[in-house]
């Protein structure tokens, strides 16, 4: 592992509301902007959007496919946009940095459109 590796993508299906029931479901985040379309629409939005917390569950997903969880030292992310209904992220890291056994991580969930929605960084121990 090296400064400039990127780990493979994590492409994922499109954002449908199948999704944002279960997620919520499984996540217990019940909030109604992301799964009831009359709040959403209330709240002057065109329709739901992706829990944030989703986009991050993803993020660790790239970071697990990459490296046993053990590895992981730290991981942490900050929202830039929501996620609207039928988008599609795309999951994607850079190491920036090696050092003392450590590889410094930046991370992005990108959708198609070229919206950045998520960023955030991760220190995992190199091998």
């Amino acid at each position: 592992m090296k400064t400039g590796d990127t780990l493979p993508p994590l492409e994922l299906a499109d954002i449908s509301r199948t999704t944002l029931a279960l997620y919520a479901g499984a996540s217990g985040d019940h909030n109604p902007m992301h799964i009831d379309l009359d709040v959403a629409r209330s709240a002057a939005l065109d329709d739901v959007f992706a829990h944030g917390m989703l986009s991050m569950a993803y993020l660790g997903r790239l970071l697990t496919n990459y490296v046993p969880q053990e590895r992981i030292r730290s991981y942490g992310v900050r929202f830039a946009a929501i996620t609207p209904l039928h988008a599609r992220p795309i999951c994607t890291g850079t190491v920036v940095r090696v050092e003392d056994g450590l590889a410094h991580l930046d991370l992005t969930v990108t959708l198609t459109d070229g919206s950045v929605t998520l960023r955030g960084d991760a220190v995992i121990a190199t091998p």
